[in-house]
C-alpha cells in the first residue's frame, strides 16, 4: 500500500505545474478558456440541473410549475385581453402574438438576471475550489434555455390548436433570432455577472434596465403602432436594440395571421449583422470575465 502511495506521489511530482486560472492575451487566452470550459463541459451539466431543481425545491408537484405558469398566462392574454379587453380588434390572434413575444423576452431575462448573479449566488464554490468560473453564468445559460423550451412547447401547441401553425421558410427568422438572442444575452450575463462582484449595485440596475427594455420592444404592442412615430434617427435607434429585431423575427414566425402587417425592412441582413456584431460582444465579454475573475475569491 505505502509503495502504492508512493508511485502515485511520485507521479504527481512529476506533473508539471499549471496555473490555475486564464492565460492572458485575447487569442490565445480565448482558446485556453473554451478548453477549460469544455473540460469541465459535466461539471456545467451538474450546475445547470442544480439550477433547475433549485427552482422548485420543496416543491410537492416540481415540474409540474413549469407547465402552469405560462400556460395560466396564455388563458390570461386569449381570454381576458383579447377577448374581454378587445385587444383582438386590433391585433388579429392578440394571445399568440404576445405570448411569441414574452417567449423570447423570458429567455432573455432569465440569462441576463440570473446570470448577473450567478458569481455572487455561487460564492461558497467559488473560494473553495478552482474551476472555470464561466460555468456559472452558462449554467444560467442552461437553465434559461430549459424553460423557453417549455414554454416555447406550449406557443407551438396553442399555434396549431389555433389552426395557425407556421410552415415553410419562416422558421428560418426563428433560428437566427435564437442565435442572436442567446449569444447577445449571454455576452451580456458574462459581463455583469463580472462587475456585480465588485459592484452589488449592478443587479439592481439590471433589474431597472430591464424594465425599459422590455417597453423598448414591440411585444405589448405591435410594429405597426409604433412605426409612424418612429422617424430618422429615432426609428434607427429603435431597430438597433437587438431584443426589438429578435421579437420581430419571432412574430414573422409564429404570428401566422400577422402576414401582411408591416414589418421593418432588412429584418433578416439586419438580424445578421446584429449576430456578428454579439459574437465579438460574447468574444470581449469572456475577456472582460477573464481578467476580473483573479479577485472573485477576495471580493466575495
Amino acid at each position: 500500500m505505502n509503495d502504492q502511495r508512493s508511485a502515485r506521489a511520485s507521479t504527481l511530482e512529476a506533473e508539471p505545474f499549471r496555473p490555475a486560472g486564464p492565460r492572458p492575451g485575447f487569442l490565445g487566452g480565448t482558446v485556453q478558456s473554451i478548453r477549460d470550459i469544455w473540460s469541465h463541459r459535466e461539471l456545467l451539466g451538474l450546475l445547470t440541473r442544480r439550477e433547475i431543481k433549485a427552482r422548485y425545491k420543496d416543491s410537492v408537484l416540481g415540474f409540474f410549475w413549469s407547465l402552469a405558469r405560462p400556460l395560466a398566462m396564455l388563458m390570461v392574454y386569449w381570454v381576458a385581453i383579447g377577448k374581454f379587453l378587445g385587444a383582438e380588434r386590433q391585433i388579429p390572434e392578440f394571445a399568440i402574438y404576445i405570448f411569441t413575444g414574452l417567449t423570447a423576452w423570458q429567455l432573455f431575462s432569465d440569462i441576463v438576471l440570473t446570470g448577473t448573479g450567478s458569481i455572487v449566488a455561487n460564492s461558497g464554490l467559488i473560494k473553495k475550489v478552482y474551476v472555470p468560473r464561466e460555468v456559472y453564468p452558462l449554467s444560467a445559460v442552461g437553465s434559461a434555455l430549459f424553460n423557453f423550451v417549455i414554454q416555447l412547447g406550449i406557443l407551438i401547441a396553442f399555434t396549431v390548436v389555433r389552426g395557425q401553425f407556421p410552415v415553410g421558410a419562416r422558421w428560418l427568422y426563428f433560428v437566427l433570432a435564437l442565435a442572436v438572442l442567446v449569444t447577445f444575452a449571454t455576452a451580456v450575463a458574462l459581463f455583469l455577472s463580472a462587475v456585480n462582484v465588485y459592484l452589488r449595485d449592478v443587479q439592481y440596475l439590471v433589474d431597472i434596465s430591464l424594465m425599459l427594455l422590455f417597453w423598448a420592444s414591440p411585444i405589448v404592442y405591435s410594429w405597426s403602432q409604433v412605426s409612424q412615430y418612429l422617424d430618422g434617427i429615432l426609428g434607427t435607434i429603435y431597430l438597433a436594440n437587438p431584443m426589438t429585431q429578435v421579437v420581430l423575427a419571432f412574430q414573422q414566425t409564429f404570428w401566422v395571421a400577422g402576414d401582411g402587417q408591416p414589418v421593418p425592412e432588412n429584418l433578416g441582413t439586419n438580424l445578421l449583422i446584429t449576430l456578428g456584431v454579439s459574437v465579438v460582444l460574447l468574444w470581449l465579454g469572456q475577456r472582460t470575465f477573464a481578467r476580473l475573475q483573479s479577485n472573485f475569491a477576495q471580493e466575495l
